[in-house]
């Protein structure tokens, strides 16, 4: 069987303040996109993964399919898989490529093998794998709170608008991304409006209100990406932005 993982941009991006638990606490809105991996997984002799298309670091036996694999098979008495994947969201961009691979493992897995998951069920799996995989079962835009897994639907009308996706030759770790970032608690003079709020102002408004925290630290590192964003306005984006952690970059423009 086969399903297609698809991308995320990230519309906004607070970071409120650090947790006990070393996360910390957002606000974003999650907005799914086109662009999509493709994953197969039939059954076989032993548990095994193949990997195509753009490189993925690590080892296959710890990539998060084989992970999301090893979850389920603690809970239900599935068979040995062979898992292919073709790798076409880039990696460290931004664009969740990984957590949806792990998601959409998942809801291959129920399919393939009859495991009749609730939704929460799989929500529940999925936020096991990581606090953006969750949104990848629901799979429509979404309000992201808490570490991203806590989610509300939230419709901001684009149907008429295009989006363009850039995604730069540099790598940007979310780590370090977290590192450099100063969550809202710690600073002055922030706009802490909530960002539902923002978002239902018009897209033509975004551009002075809704903001991505990560852009001022990951700018100061990687100054092509603030470039890249604004030849998006150049080119007549209504709204740009850096997605997620980076180091994609999209623009809303009219259709």
């Amino acid at each position: 069987m086969i399903l297609y993982p698809n991308a995320k941009i990230n519309i906004g991006l607070k970071i409120l303040n650090k947790r006990d638990d070393g996360f910390h606490n957002i606000e974003t809105l999650f907005y799914p996109i086109e662009l999509a991996d493709i994953l197969e997984i039939v059954e076989s002799e032993t548990v095994s993964m193949k990997e195509y298309g753009i490189d993925i670091p690590g080892r296959s036996e710890e990539n998060i399919c084989i992970k999301a694999y090893n979850l389920l098979r603690q809970d239900f008495d599935i068979p040995p898989v062979e898992i292919n994947l073709y790798k076409k969201i880039p990696v460290g961009a931004g664009l969740g490529g990984g957590s949806s691979d792990g998601a959409h493992t998942i809801l291959l897995l129920d399919t393939l093998f009859n495991l009749n998951l609730t939704h929460n069920q799989k929500v529940r799996y999925a936020s096991r794998l990581g606090s953006d995989c969750p949104f990848f079962i629901e799979n429509r835009p979404m309000l992201g709170y808490g570490k991203g897994e806590k989610l509300e639907p939230f419709d901001p009308a684009l149907g008429r608008y295009a989006i363009k996706l850039i995604t730069p030759p540099c790598f940007v770790s979310t780590a370090e991304a977290y590192r450099g970032v100063v969550p809202r608690d710690k600073r002055d003079n922030i706009n802490d409006a909530p960002l539902c709020e923002l978002l239902q102002k018009p897209v033509e408004q975004w551009k002075n209100h809704v903001v991505n925290d990560f852009e001022e630290s990951v700018f100061k590192r990687y100054p092509q990406l603030a470039e890249y964003k604004e030849n998006l306005y150049k080119e007549g984006a209504l709204y740009a932005s850096m997605s997620g952690s980076g180091s994609s970059l999209f623009g809303i423009f009219q259709k």
